[in-house]
């Protein structure tokens, strides 16, 4: 393009021109994907692009989902093009993008034209030159700066955010123009126009940030700037060794931004259409977005998520559907993701109706919800009775509650309502329906007659008594197994579960917890049944913990179908794993063994589950008995954590859990042992055994080596100073695996069980290590296995890798090694 631009300006001897024909045919107007830029003498059209220097960004234009005619002028990742980071006419789409022009303006700004050249979005900037070129950054950033002065920027996308964060992108205030930079969600997942929901800093100062709901109604806050974190993110500890984090505060501007250590690690925050902001990271193993956190971390902790008249349910999927008596007013947008226009009556009300006769209008009573906002207290009021009579006295009443505080009604929509709500406000709320949405209350000679009738077929009904009641509860337990693939638990009987396991005479194994029977369903369906031994829980308790363990979903958890709980047997009903547990194909001869492949993924999968279970469940879950044992694996041996019977949920407002429970020997953390307090650690240093077995096909507690190396992890550290790491593969693997992976597995294992939890990473860096995405040092002999192996290396303790070329991170991830007292074999 540098040549085609020194070509206009002085003029070419005739047989040069004809020489340089064939070179113009490839390099003309339509910009090439290896330009960067715009200038007065180059457009952007139909499907043109222009790509950033590295190839990470692509600008041009784009038509979202399955939106028709509609086109807009975008950034995204060269990666993946479904995912926009930036658009610019977000609420000006053109009809014809081959006849749209993304030029240079005369006045230097950078303008879309459409087929009329009518002006359809600018820059709008003061720009004080008389040359101007807009050029897309390897950061995503779109700059409209100086053609002769790079450094003079006039105008820039990072400065107008649309629903996407980007590391170098500021979200903030600044204090001279007043202009806030916040992202807001788009409308859908097929419209970019502003939505109703975003994220934007505090304007009074306070340094936190808000989500909020029609730019009025906050519903999640980050908490306030303290110790290099937000109070309410408390992911951002666990990931500043490879994030940097930087909140400014000045007289000119408010603002926090964040960057990236390592080039490597592609990751972007969204203000999703879900009205949650969602962090996530791109995995080049599988192609696919991760993500890292969520907040709020449920759906229905965001504001008026499913609309007016809406309903949310954290336990069931979709989230979202109407109350009785009301329909989605525009099923497209529901089908898209855009909850905001709600649900509206199927039915009028009696007193909006012309009928002067009609049945007076009822209420349906819904228990266990968390009642709307916006309620009006009736004074006076003493009973519930009053309080509907109160409330059908008013045409614009829709709803009311009684309760010991008194009668609570509501007027006109109802917003931010959520079923199954187990929280102490929960309560009872009366819906108002239209008569016909309800059943009708009959005549007393109506009631007489058909008592009459019944009473008929009753006598006809008891011949069929014995099979009616048969096929019922055969066709229930159809039903409540397909309910629960919908994600609803199911409650059992004991007797169907006698039934289902054949009186428990099919034993698949035993734990700490209990015995585990293979289960058949009416429909074929295999299960797996523990039935639990020495609970001392009561029945709410049981239940409330077993609605918790239910919620949690994801491919590398087992997943919890249903329960039974009847006194004192207390059951729960999972998922069939036709491969069984790790340590049968681990340890027992089997006619072939794990392929390293297979290993390695089993390893990766169970990092990613039990990653999930510490940093993106609501409440922190350590597992606590992480051994191979607990590893499942489907037909595809994908793995699955399971046996969530020792398992302990930590608030988050606690780091640290005091736990009289104990896993099994040879998986237990050092501070376990001792007695103290533990975190999600107390998992890494289990996974990092675990992991040494996994390498190894052998138990790290027996070996087929006397003396002090039978101890396998010991064993490890040794190998891994003498860089001898192929030797602790498991033989039956005939050397065959991938060398880099076998000294990535080797090491980060012993860095799961350094003595000091400080030291150990995360599961979500366990992840990031096992994908490629981190790098890590070779890591210091753990104290506990010091007196076992030939060296003791003196350094610090230093987990991830730094090259000579990469800046010095954050001092978080250097800690000094301290001496502990216990040990971890």
């Amino acid at each position: 393009m540098a040549l085609l631009r020194a070509a206009c300006l002085s003029p070419l001897p005739l047989s040069l021109l004809f020489l340089l024909l064939p070179f113009f045919a490839l390099h003309h107007a339509p910009l090439s994907s290896a330009a960067d830029t715009i200038s007065a003498n180059n457009s952007l059209s139909g499907s043109q692009t222009i790509t950033s220097a590295s190839g990470t960004f692509v600008l041009g234009f784009f038509k979202p989902g399955n939106s028709s005619g509609n086109y807009y002028v975008g950034i995204w990742y060269s990666i993946s093009n479904v995912t926009r980071v930036w658009v610019a006419n977000r609420e000006n789409p053109v009809a014809d993008p081959s006849k749209s022009e993304l030029r240079i303006s005369d006045d230097g700004n950078l303008v879309l034209l459409d087929q009329s050249e009518a002006i359809i979005w600018t820059t709008n900037t003061s720009v004080s030159s008389n040359s101007t070129v807009a050029v897309i950054l390897d950061s995503g950033n779109l700059q409209l700066r100086d053609a002769s002065n790079e450094s003079h920027v006039f105008w820039q996308s990072f400065d107008h955010p649309t629903d996407t964060w980007l590391p170098g992108g500021k979200i903030g205030l600044n204090k001279v123009t007043n202009q806030t930079q916040r992202l807001t969600a788009w409308k859908n997942s097929a419209d970019p126009a502003p939505g109703i929901f975003s994220l934007e800093i505090d304007p009074n100062g306070t340094g936190q940030y808000f989500t909020l709901w029609n730019m009025t109604t906050s519903y999640w806050t980050s908490g306030i700037w303290k110790d290099n974190i937000f109070s309410n993110v408390p992911e951002m500890t666990s990931n500043n060794i490879y994030y940097v984090f930087q909140y400014v505060s000045d007289e000119k501007e408010n603002y926090f931004t964040y960057t990236v250590n390592d080039d490597k690690i592609i990751t972007r925050v969204v203000m999703d259409v879900s009205g949650q902001v969602r962090q996530s990271t791109w995995v080049a193993t599988q192609q696919s977005w991760q993500q890292s956190f969520i907040k709020p971390s449920q759906q229905c902790q965001v504001y008026a998520s499913c609309g007016a008249f809406g309903r949310c349910n954290e336990i069931i999927t979709p989230f979202c559907n109407c109350v009785k008596g009301f329909s989605p007013k525009s099923e497209s947008d529901w089908n898209l993701n855009d909850r905001s226009g709600g649900c509206v009556r199927d039915t009028p009300l009696q007193c909006q109706g012309s009928l002067l006769n009609s049945e007076k209008d009822k209420f349906l009573e819904m228990t266990n919800v968390r009642l709307p906002v916006n309620s009006h207290s009736l004074s006076g009021v003493g009973s519930e009775e009053t309080c509907e009579v109160g409330c059908l006295s008013n045409c614009s009443c829709t709803a009311y509650s009684y309760n010991s505080s008194g009668c609570s009604v509501w007027y006109g929509d109802l917003m931010h309502l959520q079923e199954q709500y187990s929280e102490s406000d929960a309560g009872i709320l009366y819906l108002r329906l239209a008569a016909s949405e309800l059943p009708s209350s009959s005549s007393s000679k109506g009631t007489i007659t058909w008592i009459a009738v019944g009473v008929t077929v009753a006598v006809l009904a008891c011949v069929a008594m014995v099979w009616f009641i048969t096929w019922r509860r055969r066709s229930r337990r159809m039903t409540r197994v397909s309910t629960a693939v919908g994600g609803a638990l199911v409650p059992f009987t004991y007797g169907e579960l006698q039934h289902a396991t054949k009186n428990f005479s099919h034993k698949l194994g035993e734990g700490g917890f209990g015995s585990v029977f293979k289960g058949w369903l009416p429909d074929s369906t295999v299960i797996a049944v523990k039935k639990l031994e020495g609970l001392r829980q009561g029945e709410k308790q049981f239940r409330t913990e077993v609605s918790t363990i239910g919620t949690i979903q994801h491919v590398n958890l087992v997943r919890l179908l249903g329960f039974c709980s009847e006194g004192d047997k207390k059951l729960l009903v999972y998922e069939f794993m036709p491969k069984g547990s790790l340590d049968t194909l681990l340890f027992e001869p089997t006619p072939t063994a794990l392929d390293w492949k297979t290993r390695y993924q089993i390893a990766v999968g169970t990092a990613r589950g039990l990653a999930y279970l510490h940093e993106q469940c609501r409440d922190c879950i350590i597992h606590c008995d992480i051994k191979p044992e607990n590893i499942l694996l489907d037909e595809s041996f994908v793995p699955k954590v399971s046996d969530f019977g020792l398992a302990k949920l930590v608030g988050r407002d606690f780091s640290r859990v005091l736990t009289t429970m104990r896993g099994t020997r040879g998986y237990l953390a050092p501070e376990w042992i001792a007695g103290v307090a533990i975190t999600a650690k107390a998992d890494v240093y289990s996974y990092g055994m675990m992991l040494l077995e996994i390498i190894s096909g052998r138990r790290n507690l027996t070996g087929p080596e006397e003396g002090r190396h039978g101890f396998f992890p010991a064993l490890v550290a040794g190998k891994l100073v003498d860089g001898e790491v192929e030797s602790l593969l498991d033989y039956g693997l005939g050397g065959e695996a991938e060398s880099e992976e076998v000294e990535r597995a080797c090491r980060l294992a012993c860095w799961c069980i350094q003595n000091d939890e400080i030291s150990r990473p995360t599961m979500g860096q366990v992840v990031q290590v096992l994908e490629g995405l981190l790098e890590v040092n070779v890591p210091p002999i753990p104290r506990s296995l010091q007196l076992l192996a030939d060296e003791t290396p003196d350094h610090n303790i230093n987990f991830y890798f730094d090259s000579q070329t990469r800046s010095t991170t954050s001092n978080s991830s250097q800690v000094k090694s301290t001496t502990s007292n216990s040990s971890g074999a």
